[in-house]
């Protein structure tokens, strides 16, 4: 019987699955097989935490020039004070709501990269994600940079949760063909009858199995798709197993983002296999009311990854984790008439580990030459970002899955 990597390695297959299999993805598997010392270790526990901050996070605000008049002038309601923010360096203040974040930069834990964007910045939220998780700005991909990486990443023995995400469904930048668990509550996870989960050997549940195995695997979508329910059989079971042992070793906001950092926590202390995992902490469209609404998110924010951190060093596995943060916009530079700010570019990610190069990346965008209406000009695209984490970290060539070479930045040690 095909596996499902013999399904997407062979050449019929790779026609068959349509939108699964891009061309960039068919260079990525030839230039793997071309070049084997690319090749993911299949023993590497280095694990990624993607955090999405849906509807434009106001860099400016996160990571405040508070030492420049024009950033003073143009926020005289809703920018951060020298006397509020949490000094960094060169005239930047964190949020003052931001102090677990500010004890890790303390720390060199934290890297900051500016200026993040790419050209022809579109302002939709929409079209921006979309940009941002395919990776590919003028070629919208069918599938996401994520996952088109753990395709390269993943070894014969599939764990059903290589690929992890806390939310509802499969976001898009981990589209595709690898399956991705999505997981908002532990106890929901399972198969259903009459509403509720299956007890655990439910016969109908085995019948559903049988079903998927009967259906061809040479057939389209045959392997992929007898892969992918024993996945979700597999990690609903795996996840019951490991909530019988997990114990924090810190205690976790009473907030969702913190509750879906302790299962991400958990997956990577109980080895459940994560190589990637992404939760999402929305929220951000900050059109008015900024002041309150910002600081509510940014507290959010800074104690849930504080403790995944702590938690994650406490009990000995902060080595193999990095935690990167992107947001599809910035804000624009001028506040508004409610006391907000509007859609913006040159937005701002963090990265977050025990093996980050702490400190601030990238050109920062100057707030006296603006464009677009009063927006930053970007200064690193984002694209350099991910080809940093995908070779630096996760350990497959960037080429392939982003169609060109771009730079590396420095968070990383090359």
């Amino acid at each position: 019987m095909l596996s499902r990597r013999d399904f997407v390695r062979g050449g019929a297959a790779l026609v068959s699955i349509g939108t699964g299999a891009n061309s960039l993805l068919k260079g990525a598997v030839a230039f793997a097989a071309q070049n084997p010392q690319y090749v993911a270790d299949p023993n590497s526990k280095k694990t990624l935490i993607l955090v999405q901050l849906a509807g434009g996070n106001d860099g400016l605000n996160t990571v405040a020039p508070v030492s420049n008049p024009a950033y003073r002038s143009a926020r005289r309601v809703i920018g951060v004070t020298e006397a509020e923010g949490l000094p960094l360096t060169n005239g930047f203040a964190f949020h003052p709501k931001l102090a677990g974040m500010k004890a890790l930069w303390d720390a060199g834990k934290v890297g900051i990269i500016q200026g993040v964007g790419y050209p022809e910045q579109d302002y939709s939220h929409f079209k921006s994600m979309a940009i941002w998780q395919g990776g590919d700005p003028k070629q919208p991909q069918p599938d996401g940079w994520l996952g088109r990486t753990m395709e390269q990443m993943e070894s014969e023995a599939h764990d059903p949760f290589f690929g992890f995400n806390v939310g509802s469904g499969t976001p898009r930048e981990m589209q595709g063909d690898v399956p991705v668990p999505s997981v908002l509550d532990r106890d929901d996870y399972a198969f259903k009858l009459a509403g509720q989960p299956a007890p655990a050997g439910d016969p109908r549940t085995a019948t559903l199995m049988k079903l998927y195995e009967q259906y061809p695997a040479q057939s389209p979508y045959g392997a992929l798709l007898e892969t992918t329910a024993e996945s979700a059989v597999l990690s609903s079971q795996q996840l019951v197993e490991s909530g019988k042992s997990y114990k924090a070793a810190v205690e976790y906001p009473q907030t969702s983002f913190g509750s879906g950092m302790s299962l991400l926590s958990e997956a990577v202390v109980n080895d459940l296999g994560m190589r990637v995992g992404h939760i999402t902490l929305g929220g951000f469209d900050t059109h008015s009311n900024e002041l309150a609404d910002h600081a509510g998110l940014m507290e959010t924010l800074d104690q849930g990854l504080t403790a995944f951190y702590q938690d994650l060093e406490a009990q000995g596995k902060a080595d193999d984790v990095l935690v990167v943060t992107w947001s599809e916009f910035g804000r624009r530079v001028a506040e508004n008439a409610n006391g907000g700010s509007d859609h913006g570019s040159a937005a701002i990610c963090f990265a977050l580990g025990k093996n980050v190069q702490g400190g601030m990346f990238g050109e920062i965008p100057s707030l006296d030459n603006l464009i677009d209406k009063g927006n930053l000009q970007y200064t690193v695209d984002f694209r350099s970002v991910y080809a940093t984490i995908i070779e630096r970290w996760l350990g497959v060539p960037s080429v392939p899955l982003l169609g060109q070479e771009w730079a590396k930045l420095g968070f990383l040690p090359g």
